[in-house]
């Protein structure tokens, strides 16, 4: 096939922004953060919709600019769905989400930082300020993996915020999603003593990073967010009995809290006020995302809340290709 890009580039520009809400962690991360910001070709961002891309565990925002090999970065994409009519013109932000801890939900967290504060209080008026786009009725955000997590946890609370949502293969459930990895979390700190703090420690030494490890710091990062020990090393924690791997009732009833099946019983009806709530997944998630997706798509119908649901034949990574289908909806609903 032929190397080559033909539609007009958007402009790029990198906010770097202040945070009080980010300083206040347990982990030592900065408290600025850099945002990139896609304005469409032929537009200054004036009176256009605003979509925020949040990024999955590991992820950046800033990496999603980046340059990819048989595909597209998401700038790229967005150039082209413009250029071919399909996407209205639409300013994107990509905040770099990363952490100490290789990324976090979203959440306001004692370990890792206010991120629902970053997101909503500062953020969002550096961006709207500087470019005179999104405000009431014309935001969205959408994400993958955790970022799903965090587009689905924002537009349940903050639906006065958000209008539309874009939820792609995210942390719901976690009674499927955590749960069936807690043995093999513990299986890797193992060598470690059993000690978060040894552990961490090492795995920030390098210089390869197995993926088990990977998985590990997830859980650790998860506990750091929805259930912060603030005794603990960086606040990590995990919900299991690190001997046993018997469930702690206290604990894991802290990280459930933070599970939108079970937040739906306060702010399911938050859902309503969307303009947009569109919720997928690959048939054969490696992660078991979607059961939890199908049991959020019944709930939501149980309970009469619009959205968009649909499966993919496909697993959990590699699926920026399905942004062609669904960020024209969101953008379309947030013009509405």
């Amino acid at each position: 096939m032929p190397y080559n890009k033909t539609t007009p580039d958007g402009q790029f520009f990198r906010l770097n922004i202040q945070s009080a809400a980010l300083a206040e962690n347990m982990i030592g991360d900065a408290d600025h953060r850099d945002v990139l910001v896609y304005v469409p070709y032929g537009h200054d961002g004036k009176d256009l919709p605003l979509l925020v891309d949040l990024a999955g565990f590991t992820g950046s925002g800033l990496a999603h600019a980046n340059w990819r090999n048989f595909g597209e970065s998401l700038p790229h994409r967005l150039d082209r769905l413009i250029a071919e009519g399909i996407l209205p013109p639409v300013v994107v932000a990509m905040p770099d989400g990363f952490t100490g801890l290789g990324g976090n939900q979203y959440v306001n967290s004692k370990a890792l930082g206010r991120w629902e504060d970053f997101l909503i209080e500062d953020m969002l008026p550096a961006i709207e300020g500087k470019f005179g786009c999104g405000g009431e009725g014309r935001r969205g955000l959408f994400g993958r993996s955790s970022g799903g997590y965090g587009a689905m946890y924002h537009a349940m609370k903050y639906p006065d915020v958000w209008s539309a949502a874009g939820v792609y293969s995210a942390d719901m459930g976690f009674d499927w999603v955590y749960l069936p990895d807690m043995p093999k979390a513990l299986r890797a700190l193992a060598p470690h003593d059993m000690n978060f703090e040894t552990f961490l420690k090492n795995f920030e030494k390098g210089p390869h990073y197995k993926s088990d490890d990977i998985h590990a710091l997830m859980l650790l990062a998860m506990g750091a967010s929805y259930n912060p020990d603030p005794a603990a090393y960086c606040g990590v924690s995990l919900p299991v009995d690190l001997h046993t791997c018997e469930l702690d009732e206290a604990k894991w009833a802290a990280w459930k809290a933070y599970d939108p099946l079970v937040m739906l019983d306060q702010y399911g009806d938050n859902l309503k006020k969307l303009k947009m709530l569109w919720i997928e997944s690959g048939d054969r998630d490696r992660f078991n995302m979607v059961y939890t997706a199908r049991q959020m798509h019944k709930q939501l119908e149980a309970r009469g809340i619009e959205h968009g649901y649909e499966e993919f034949p496909d697993d959990h990574f590699s699926l920026d290709y399905r942004y062609d289908h669904s960020l024209p909806k969101l953008v379309k609903a947030l013009n509405s």
